[in-house]
């Protein structure tokens, strides 16, 4: 070991020390120096409300000086019964029944399971394969990471990974085929229909898709009119629609469950991240009545359920977090600050020859770099344009989230930025402003 290396183990490089965080207030990152950063991606597009939300902390800490957690295959509380009518409300779109886990990935794997024993209840046992999409991500278990569309990620595992049918990204930028924006939908949707006969639609249990794509495509909403034809196709063939609002829900995009700026609503949905906004551990799988009662009626509940699910004091935390949204209409300022931040954005950025597609929704958005804006070709994944992004911002005082990867899973290089919902617009501004010197820097750094 070199001397400082850390034990744990992190994406990190060997023999990188990674700076320490002390602090957190509002939108800013303290380091051990006194430091402040700017989080303009909220890590991982997790913190909703920022750092150090003093109401937040003061009721996780009541709840843990009453009890940290009364296990929920024995009990209920307060935190999780008024959290699940919290988000129950919130959500919409028909949703009756919430099963709660420990985040993104584990969600995942609820929602699979949730949808192999409703076809099980239904007498379809033969359901059992899974449709998902290219440059998707879904999650690191097994199960969540055989429906990720990502080449690099699933690499070291593919050996070992479940069979899905991984249908065309929903990308107008990059458009399936090299079709027209306005027929890209109907594109989509019929090789959705011609894999469905391939496969067989009896053996199909369930579509996973993000509304709005994350980290594997940058901030990528799915174009217009694609969510309802590939609801449509779901219900003809009796495929559950299922979606994934780990990154874009809880109000990210501006409605606080995604698809609802789609008018479509899925059979079941799940989400995480910004549920407990960082302050917890925490996720949540919701499904339409009718999912829960064919279960129940014939297996007495859903059969899914992990030694923290329901954590006591980190539904407490959720709802701590839900609540504050709820009060400061913070999801209706996602979406009229989301449009001054693209704005900003397209001011900052429209003009870079070297920006391919500035997109996203609310406060859930994206930077595509492109070698040639013409030909829409990517830099040489060897050049690694989003790692120098990464630092130059950092260098900076900005934190974002950069991923490789954005074309095919190899190459291409985009830049989210997913600010935290209490962001002021003269905090967009400098963040902006940050990204721009960063930007310009990293590639005149590849020499291009």
């Amino acid at each position: 070991m070199t001397a400082g290396e850390h034990r744990w183990l992190n994406q990190h490089k060997l023999g990188e020390r990674l700076p320490k965080a002390v602090g957190g207030e509002g939108i800013y990152v303290i380091d051990e120096t006194g430091r402040r950063f700017i989080d303009g991606s909220s890590g991982p597009a997790l913190f909703a409300l920022g750092h150090g939300h003093r109401e937040v902390i003061e009721a996780i800490k009541a709840q843990y000086d009453k009890l940290a957690f009364g296990y929920s295959s024995n009990f209920t509380s307060d935190p999780i019964d008024q959290l699940s009518e919290t988000i129950l409300d919130q959500a919409g779109g028909g949703f009756s029944r919430v099963s709660f886990i420990s985040g993104g990935s584990e969600a995942t794997e609820t929602a699979m399971k949730i949808a192999l024993q409703y076809h099980v209840a239904r007498g379809h046992s033969g359901r059992t394969h899974f449709f998902a999409r290219r440059q998707s991500w879904h999650g690191y278990t097994f199960g969540a990471l055989s429906l990720s569309g990502h080449p690099a990620r699933r690499k070291p595992y593919a050996g070992a990974l479940m069979d899905v049918t991984h249908l065309s990204p929903a990308n107008d930028y990059r458009p399936a085929g090299g079709v027209a924006k306005d027929k890209l939908a109907d594109h989509l949707a019929a090789e959705f229909e011609r894999e469905i006969h391939r496969v067989g639609a009896e053996r199909i249990a369930a579509f996973f898709f993000e509304p709005v794509v994350g980290a594997a495509g940058g901030a990528v909403p799915a174009p217009q009119g694609y969510a309802q034809k590939m609801r449509e196709i779901c219900t003809r063939y009796g495929i559950l629609m299922v979606a994934d609002e780990v990154m874009c829900g809880v109000g990210r995009c501006g409605t606080w469950r995604t698809l609802a700026h789609d008018g479509v609503e899925a059979d079941i949905m799940y989400t995480a991240k910004g549920l407990a906004g960082g302050y917890a551990p925490l996720g949540a799988v919701l499904m339409q009545e009718g999912i829960y009662r064919t279960i129940a009626d014939t297996f007495g509940t859903v059969a899914s359920v992990h030694t923290y699910s329901g954590h006591t004091a980190a539904c407490a935390a959720g709802l701590a977090v839900q609540k504050v949204i709820i009060r400061d209409n913070l999801v209706e300022k996602c979406r009229t600050d989301g449009d001054y931040l693209m704005g900003a954005l397209h001011e900052a950025f429209g003009q870079n020859p070297h920006v391919g597609d500035i997109r996203g929704r609310g406060f859930f958005v994206a930077l595509e770099f492109v070698r040639d804006r013409d030909t829409k070709a990517p830099f040489d994944a060897a050049l690694g344009l989003q790692a120098k992004v990464k630092k130059q911002s950092f260098d900076r005082g900005l934190l974002c989230y950069p991923s490789p990867g954005t074309v095919d899973g190899y190459s291409g290089d985009h830049v989210i930025l997913a600010p935290p919902y209490i962001t002021t617009r003269s905090e967009i501004d400098a963040m902006v402003a940050l990204l721009k010197d960063a930007v310009d820097a990293a590639i005149t750094e590849t020499g291009q």
